[in-house]
């Protein structure tokens, strides 16, 4: 059974070969620590000696942020461990390193014995810890076959995925049975989740609802950039300030005309434009001058006078920081169908906030919000007229941020949950 799969892996990685090329060469992707991701333990982590370790998988940056805090909860109660963070991609293992150590941090290998039995002959785990639905069959496996105890916590079936894992249970049931028995606990973020954990065949009681770590984020240190925009902002008069963050492809066009029906009527108005994937960066850029837009770079800005223009924020790790400047703050991925971003980053700063309506990957949260009346939800079609009833109205807009915040912080608790429960696995008192 494993043996089937791990085929049928190989085989789907050869097929897709010519494209995991093209975006090495044309974007550098997957490049990043190619090696270790077949298995070559790098020196900082085969090093370790005897010393005990707890192992934390973060897929990207969004798992990194949310399970910080259980990180550090983790270092406090097992001083005498080292707790090491794999990624998956770049960009979370360049947020990992800068949080907990390069020498703690490594990429994730790939699904296959021969690139995961090397990580735990170096490390031997005693717990595991996935963050979200990582069920990697194999290493699973293997990391039970090693004695470690292992958890899924903050665990989301999303209505993208949710299908996927029936059909793979309809082909290939007794391998998704037995990949989710390795499995100690469950920590899931709904009760939906649990349901749909239950449903996929996770044994029942091994699943909890602990509640979304993402709401126990605390807003990340300001980088400088932030306080030099607020200082623009202030002397040259500048704003109101659109900030959308996490966009992506087919969602820049729309917003742009939005943003210049915002400059009629507001000619200082600023639109912070963040594109979700780097590789985008310069396409966006040619975007919003082919349409006529004065533009400024992130990486390129020397303080000069933002007014009346489009900022683009062409660098990676600031964008939940430079939510705090905004007038209204729009949340991306969310306009096409590809499930939204996380609404939680612009509502630790109390600032309104709107999405589009595919929003399956924060299903529960944005539910909640439009619930407690702190989110607007969008089409297209509605966007001009819904960001500027905002920037016209500043009482709603003062409403609907401070009841996102109030939202956000009455949901806070799953951090304490999620270690306490992760204490009880390891046999140690909270």
């Amino acid at each position: 059974m494993y043996a089937l799969y791990s085929a049928l892996l190989g085989f789907f990685l050869l097929l897709t070969l010519p494209y995991w090329l093209l975006q090495m060469m044309r974007h550098g992707k997957y490049r990043a620590g190619l090696r270790q991701r077949f298995g070559a333990v790098p020196p900082t982590l085969a090093g370790h000696g005897e010393k005990p370790a707890i192992w934390v998988h973060a897929v990207s940056v969004g798992e990194v942020v949310a399970s910080s805090a259980v990180v550090r909860l983790l270092r406090e109660k097992f001083p005498s461990h080292r707790i090491l963070i794999s990624t998956t991609t770049s960009t979370g293992q360049k947020l990992a390193a800068r949080q907990f150590g390069a020498e703690n941090v490594f990429y994730f290998p790939l699904d296959f014995a021969f690139a995961v039995r090397p990580y735990l002959g170096a490390l031997h785990p005693e717990l595991v810890v996935v963050a979200e639905t990582e069920f990697w069959p194999n290493f699973l496996r293997l990391a039970k076959r090693s004695g470690a105890r292992i958890a899924v916590i903050n665990c989301r079936i999303s209505d993208r995925s949710f299908p996927g894992y029936q059909r793979f249970r309809s082909w290939l049931p007794r391998l998704l049975e037995k990949t989710l028995a390795n499995v100690d606990v469950f920590l899931a973020q709904s009760e939906e989740d649990r349901r749909r954990l239950l449903e996929i065949g996770a044994p029942e009681a091994k699943v909890t609802v602990a509640g979304n770590l993402k709401f126990d984020v605390a807003p990340p240190p300001p980088p400088p950039i932030v306080a030099s925009l607020r200082e623009e902002f202030s002397r040259s008069g500048a704003g109101p300030v659109l900030v959308c963050g996490s966009t992506l492809e087919d969602e820049e066009g729309a917003l742009l005309s939005a943003f210049r029906n915002i400059l009629a009527n507001h000619p200082k108005a600023v639109m912070m434009l963040a594109p979700r994937h780097p590789e985008r960066f310069a396409v966006v850029a040619e975007l919003v001058e082919k349409l006529g837009f004065r533009m400024w770079r992130r990486s390129l800005w020397s303080g000069e006078p933002l007014a009346g223009g489009v900022f683009l924020v062409d660098s990676i790790g600031e964008l939940a920081a430079l939510y705090s400047l905004a007038t209204v703050a729009f949340v991306g991925g969310s306009l096409v169908p590809r499930g939204g971003h996380n609404i939680l980053e612009p509502a630790l700063y109390g600032v309104p906030i709107v999405t589009g309506n595919h929003y399956e990957n924060f299903r529960d949260v944005v539910n909640f919000f439009a619930s407690r009346n702190a989110v607007r939800i969008v089409g297209v079609a509605e966007l001009p007229l819904v960001f500027m009833g905002l920037i016209e109205n500043g009482d709603e807009r003062a409403t609907l941020g401070r009841n996102a915040l109030a939202a956000l912080e009455s949901q806070r608790g799953a951090t304490d949950r999620t270690v306490a429960v992760l204490l009880r696995l390891m046999d140690v008192s909270s």
